[in-house]
């Protein structure tokens, strides 16, 4: 029968690794929420530049629809 020595041991033991799995899951949190904020600004940024690309590519199909009209 274990004793109450070895059942506060494998307690200890058990204890720590749960320790360590909740600081490896702070981490990993962490880094996922950076990488989420990274990822929005330049989602962000490309959105910005799709319009600014899109208002040009309209503005330069108005221009020649203007001149073939001429």
């Amino acid at each position: 029968m274990p004793s109450i020595e070895s059942d506060l041991a494998q307690l200890e033991r058990r204890l720590e690794e749960l320790l360590g799995v909740c600081k490896r899951l702070r981490e990993e949190n962490a880094s996922l929420r950076s990488q989420h904020s990274t990822l929005m600004a330049e989602r962000s940024n490309l959105l910005e530049k799709t319009e600014r690309a899109r208002t040009r590519v309209e503005a330069m199909i108005a221009h020649l629809k203007a001149l073939e009209r001429e």
